[in-house]
């Protein structure tokens, strides 16, 4: 059986304030890919999040979109 496929979104912004995870301007949401593997988005989510640590409110997030997708199945048990 072939393996499921995953998808991991890396999104990152601006927010309001540290203790919230709420964007100061969704229009200027940076989105930065849609990955297959946990790694390469890990991998990206990195490089954005090493090139903003001048701005303390720039954050970037890993969404694990297949488990959005079919929340009621684990993507690894098929």
């Amino acid at each position: 059986m072939p393996e499921k496929q995953l998808l991991h979104l890396v999104i990152g912004g601006e927010l309001e304030d540290l203790e919230h995870n709420q964007f100061r301007d969704l229009s200027k949401i940076d989105l930065v890919g849609a990955y297959a593997s946990h790694g390469e988005a890990l991998a990206a989510w990195r490089q954005k999040a090493q090139a903003t640590v001048d701005n303390a409110l720039m954050r970037y997030f890993i969404i694990h979109a297949h488990k959005l997708l079919d929340p009621g199945k684990d993507p690894q048990q098929g």
